[in-house]
């Protein structure tokens, strides 16, 4: 059931990012009748010099005013109507690109929208094609008033592969912004909008990774995945001395319509506000808020499927939740024989996210792919979320351009049709995310069996923050089988402490394992979870 990212010839096993700046699963995502009757600029066909010239007239008398509750209005008007799905068609030519052919149309960087402006951010457009069927309108806004963008060919350098492409005026699938991310001498990409309801961003130093999306519908539901799309994306021309960028879009799917308002600083943390409203055409009964989409292959936790010369392949390796209570938990990720739901905490927690930890180029060995620099992603209530659960999903796969990873908040009731539901969130896009300095940290899970066979042994490392094992306890328990053998030792690795245990299931084919460090009754550490399985 691993959801494909791309099914083409990758460079360690992934699209080249400075090429294809965004991934998403191969999904059949669906176009909405463009709004405010902007027809001819929503879907622009091919057309000759003549035809892009009246195309261009058009733009310039397209201008009409904006603001965030057109979005939602728009987004309400449509939730009332029945979903009408647009793409291109199987045959149109775009559609028949290669992965080799589509990535030699590429946006010229000297015609960035704001290049040539006192503006410190660019913006550069996406082309339709290849696996993104989906057109979308993308606009730019300034002073309330809003104007679509076209695709025309000045704007597009295109390789000898797809010359017959040269002339003509392309419809778009997204779009990327640069800033002065690193230097103040290189415009660095460090935000993509592309692909269903897909985004993603990255901070200072850090490389693209694992991405967000807008929303989740039935996330390895036995009746399918829905894929909602954002089609329309309105951005607002920064000023002069903007830190940040805000980005309006519209969503649509055969089950609800939404807007979305994206305010984006980037920085050594670039912080993301989002904020939702949705209208749901029926009842939401599986949908997943601020869903995180990432990778997860292997480490070193459990190889015993991998044949592979790197010691460890992922985007993120755990699932880190500071819960309501204030309890800090880090839940190692898996690749499992079999598809695994886990659900975590019963009200909202004050964040979770899916995080990146090992951060050595040694810890991996793969010296092109750059993992140790993917980011963590860090998802922040704001305001009251109420009764649910942050879900984890872990699909299995054998291959690393599939995403297999899902973590996102579900709530306990089902979201009603008829009226509009809206909830927001922080994304914090960093290397570390936010943790309780004083508790020591997991930074390694290991597994294996015991020398008989007869026990799984289990080693848990944690930093410096927890250095005197003669000093604190064990508190450890599963939801089947014994535990024995269990010890705590000091890691001059780490220089923090190293807890083993051992796990007879007896008959049990899954146990929960929970673990953590105390002083006396106090916590000195987060606490451990794990899934054993026995397949």
């Amino acid at each position: 059931m691993a959801l494909q990212r791309y099914s083409f010839p990758l460079r360690d096993g992934r699209p080249r990012e400075d090429e294809l700046r965004c991934h998403s699963w191969q999904v059949n995502v669906s176009h909405i009748k463009p709004w405010l009757a902007l027809v001819a600029l929503a879907l622009v066909s091919f057309t000759g010099p003549s035809d892009r010239q009246r195309a261009s007239d058009t733009a310039a008398a397209s201008e009409y005013e904006f603001s965030h509750e057109s979005v939602i209005e728009e987004a309400r008007r449509l939730a009332a109507r029945e979903y009408a799905p647009r793409e291109l068609p199987e045959n149109s030519p775009l559609m028949q690109l290669s992965y080799d052919e589509y990535r030699e149309i590429r946006f010229n960087s000297e015609r960035g929208i704001w290049r040539n402006e006192q503006v410190p951010f660019r913006l550069e457009l996406l082309t339709a094609g290849f696996i993104y069927r989906t057109p979308v309108t993308v606009a730019v806004v300034e002073s309330g008033r809003a104007h679509n963008l076209l695709g025309t060919p000045d704007l597009f350098t295109f390789g000898p592969k797809v010359q017959r492409f040269a002339g003509e005026t392309m419809p778009l699938s997204g779009f990327r912004v640069r800033t002065r991310l690193n230097s103040r001498s290189t415009w660095d990409e460090f935000l993509s909008f592309q692909g269903a309801s897909y985004f993603r961003a990255v901070a200072r130093d850090t490389v693209y990774g694992l991405s967000a999306r807008g929303l989740a519908l039935r996330t390895a539901h036995p009746t399918g995945e829905e894929f909602p799309a954002f089609t329309h994306f309105w951005i607002e021309r920064p000023a002069a001395n903007a830190t940040g960028i805000v980005i309006h879009a519209l969503l649509d799917s055969p089950s609800a319509t939404g807007a979305y308002r994206f305010s984006v600083i980037p920085g050594t943390e670039t912080v993301m506000d989002v904020d939702v409203t949705l209208f749901p055409r029926r009842p939401l009964d599986a949908v997943g808020i601020a869903p995180l989409t990432s990778m997860f292959l292997f480490n070193g936790s459990d190889r015993s499927r991998i044949d592979d010369f790197r010691n460890a392949v992922h985007d993120s390796d755990g699932l880190q939740i500071l819960s309501a209570a204030g309890e800090q938990i880090w839940r190692p990720l898996a690749n499992p024989t079999q598809l695994q739901i886990s659900s975590f905490t019963s009200t909202a927690p004050r964040g979770f996210g899916l995080v990146q930890r090992a951060r050595k180029l040694s810890d991996y060995q793969d010296l092109s792919s750059q993992w140790h620099r993917r980011p963590s992603v860090w998802v922040e209530p704001k305001g009251e979320w109420g009764a649910g659960a942050v879900e984890l999903i872990e699909i299995p796969t054998d291959f690393e351009g599939n995403d297999n990873i899902v973590a996102m908040w579900r709530p306990r009731n089902a979201i009603p049709a008829g009226s509009p539901w809206r909830t927001s969130y922080r994304l914090r896009w960093s290397r570390h995310p936010p943790t309780i300095s004083s508790l020591a940290k997991v930074v390694a899970t290991r597994s294996g069996p015991t020398r008989d066979g007869r026990r799984r042994m289990f080693v848990v490392d944690f930093d410096a923050a927890a250095s005197a094992p003669e000093r604190l306890r064990l508190e450890i328990g599963s939801s089947a089988g014994k535990l024995s053998n269990q010890s705590l030792t000091y890691n001059p690795l780490t220089r923090g402490v190293r807890a083993t245990f051992e796990l007879d299931p007896a008959n049990a084919t899954l146990a929960e394992l929970r673990l953590r460090l105390l002083r006396g009754d106090e916590p000195v550490s987060e606490t451990w979870l794990y899934r054993w399985t026995a397949s």
